[in-house]
């Protein structure tokens, strides 16, 4: 073909459905969309959470069940439709009946599912979650549709649409669903500035934690006159807790080229990288079968469809330094250099990559623009806040009942996200906070929880939207320690290129260390420096926020002053009484032995690192305070549930 396509149908009539009958055409197209299937289809959630949760037993368990009943029936591995808790899910879609999903299909359960439903059956032990519910398929009875389920109902999945429904790895069911049309669609219709403006117009902003607007960033790009142009895609998903990225990639690769391709065109770059981490293999090998589907289409290249548009993609694996996230420390390591940021202006929209006008964004913003441009600008500029547009993604972790991944119209209140969606706190416990932007984020207390997910709200209570994780904690999580986690990964994360950061988070960490320890033998000053921990802790933040180099320095206090501001009684209690009330801190436990069931069989003395046990043989025995580690070896080894932790 020589011209540009108008239509992604022009595509698929000539790419994959290879005839000009449009009966014939049209039947495949039902076909690849799914809305109809002349065999059975089982679709296996084969993400990295669905594989963590034995997805590859249990495919290997329905290839055994398919081959000796021999029935003819097609296996589809997905992503992760976000309800990781579930994992792992099969769906089966039987000729003329809605595709219908099951949780915790482990392989030992394989058999009876597939014997059940085979014979037009529910499974009476495995539980059913959902079906998708089409206008011409027959329905299963009493089952509700998959909209309908509470973990999705309030959700609106822009981004994640295709996770967990579509084939990853089939460029023929993104393109039969719609896929590719939005970026010939632009190249036909528009120049780089309108593709600019149109984005701008809508409001989105970048979802990397920055919140800059996109629009306007490109057009830093688009304005500034070089012979090359670079896009990068920062998929460098570093925080603890944070896996959106991974999940879109695993589970709709061709959702982001798309977004990539779009705006490459509109800042006037042919050339692109994808900066991923090599710990995400599964995402890595999706991403480079997509490629090359792309390519194959006549998507990535030269003149792509006539249009005078060259665009190519690299993918580019990083070792995993999480300082890579940050932009300029990313386009050293593209460049083969140390990964380290340096100071700004120039930014790298103006000189970046190779010294050449750079546009990164991360996975999630690039894969909004698909549902922007060309037709969706009105609809996707109307979701959300005044200042806030769209949608966001957030993965859910911790102490909460549905962990997964889930994505919400800006506005939305943390409450909702974590009691509405989610389904609350298990075991009756009580919610106590929310890490909101990983280790440059801050908490969400009980008080807090009606705040809307907005950039600006968030600031006001010392949060930030960050990249998307939602670590959730319940009463008996220890501020203290969460605090002195991640103070422990950001101090071994940082470059150490600048002082404030490098010096300054570890001396924060030493601080949090030694108010989460009982001193032994301790100098006479010992005391007085602990009790300076509170103080010492506040204006360190505050020197490292503003001197830091770069924004990960700058925003690596954030976890510990946030505590600090709503927990600060959990501190005073670590620093003046020497006490952790829920045993986090084993070195602040208190042992003793219970004299009344103590048999004196003398194993605890014998263990003891530092003999503070004393006692005669078949006699109590009793733990001096002094010589007293808190090691709890006492505890492990004693027989006869003695030894008494306070």
């Amino acid at each position: 073909m020589n011209r540009i396509l108008g239509n992604i149908q022009d595509l698929l009539l000539n790419k994959v459905v290879g005839s000009e009958d449009k009966k014939v055409a049209d039947r495949k197209l039902t076909l690849l969309r799914r809305e109809k299937v002349n065999k059975p289809v089982i679709y296996l959630g084969a993400g990295t959470c669905g594989l963590g949760a034995g997805a590859a037993k249990t495919l290997i368990s329905i290839s055994s069940y398919l081959n000796a009943n021999s029935i003819d029936a097609e296996i589809v591995e997905v992503g992760c439709i976000g309800l990781c808790t579930a994992e792992p899910i099969v769906d089966i879609q039987l000729p003329d009946h809605n595709r219908i999903s099951f949780c915790n299909v482990t392989s030992n359960k394989v058999d009876n599912l597939l014997d059940s439903v085979f014979n037009l059956e529910l499974p009476k032990e495995i539980e059913t979650l959902y079906q998708f519910p089409t206008l011409t398929n027959r329905s299963w009875e009493g089952i509700i549709t998959h909209t309908e389920h509470p973990y999705f109902k309030k959700q609106l999945r822009l981004v994640l649409k295709n996770c967990g429904t579509l084939n990853p790895v089939s460029i023929d069911e993104y393109i039969a669903g719609g896929g590719y049309d939005a970026y010939l669609s632009t190249i036909n219709s528009y120049d780089s500035l309108q593709v600019c403006n149109m984005v701008e117009e809508s409001g989105l902003r970048g979802r990397g934690g920055g919140g800059f607007t996109t629009g306007m960033k490109w057009k830093f790009a688009l304005n500034t006159k070089a012979d090359q142009k670079y896009l990068i895609c920062n998929a460098d998903e570093g925080d603890p807790g944070a896996f959106m990225d991974r999940a879109v990639i695993e589970g709709d690769p061709h959702r982001l080229l798309e977004g990539m391709m779009i705006a490459a065109y509109g800042i006037g770059a042919t050339k692109s990288y994808v900066y991923i981490r090599a710990e995400y293999p599964l995402a890595i090998k999706r991403l480079n079968i997509a490629l090359e589907q792309a390519r194959e289409y006549g998507l990535l290249g030269k003149n792509i469809f006539g249009s005078g548009v060259d665009f190519e993609i690299k993918v580019k694996m990083g070792a995993g330094a999480f300082v890579c996230g940050e932009e300029t420390a990313l386009i050293k390591s593209i460049e083969g250099k140390r990964g380290m940021p340096i100071p700004r202006p120039p930014f790298p929209a103006v000189k970046g990559l190779f010294d050449k006008p750079t546009v990164i964004n991360n996975v999630e913003t690039l894969s909004c623009l698909p549902e922007i441009i060309p037709n969706g600008l009105n609809r996707f500029k109307s979701i959300g806040t005044e200042k806030s547009k769209g949608t966001k993604v957030f993965a859910l972790s911790g102490k909460v009942a549905l962990t997964g991944l889930v994505e919400v119209p800006m506005g939305t209140t943390i409450r909702e996200v974590i009691f509405g969606i989610a389904g609350g706190i298990p075991n009756n416990k009580k919610f106590k906070s929310v890490q909101i932007g990983g280790p440059s984020g801050g908490c969400i207390t009980e008080e807090n929880l009606d705040i809307e997910v907005d950039y600006d709200s968030l600031l006001t209570i010392g949060a930030m939207m960050g990249s998307g994780g939602l670590v959730v904690m319940d009463e008996d999580t220890r501020m203290v320690d969460v605090a002195k986690f991640f103070m422990d990964f950001i101090q071994r994360e940082s470059c150490g290129k600048c002082i404030p950061c490098r010096e300054g988070t570890r001396r924060m960490l030493e601080i949090l260390e030694s108010i989460t320890h009982k001193p032994v033998n301790a100098a006479q000053n010992e005391a007085l420096e602990r009790f300076k921990g509170i103080t010492q802790l506040e204006k360190l933040g505050k020197v490292i926020k503003e001197t830091s180099l770069c924004g990960l320095g700058q925003t690596a206090p954030n976890p510990v002053l946030s505590t600090l501001h709503w927990f600060r009684e959990e501190y005073e209690e670590h620093i003046f009484d020497r006490k952790c009330r829920s045993n986090v801190c084993t070195e602040l436990r208190t042992y003793t032995i219970d004299v009344y069931s103590c048999t004196g069989c003398a194993i605890c003395a014998k263990e003891c690192p530092t003999d503070a046990i004393i006692g005669s043989r078949k006699t109590p025995h009793f733990i001096v305070d002094d010589k007293c580690i808190s090691c709890g070896t006492c505890f492990d080894v004693c027989k006869f549930g003695s030894i008494v932790i306070s």
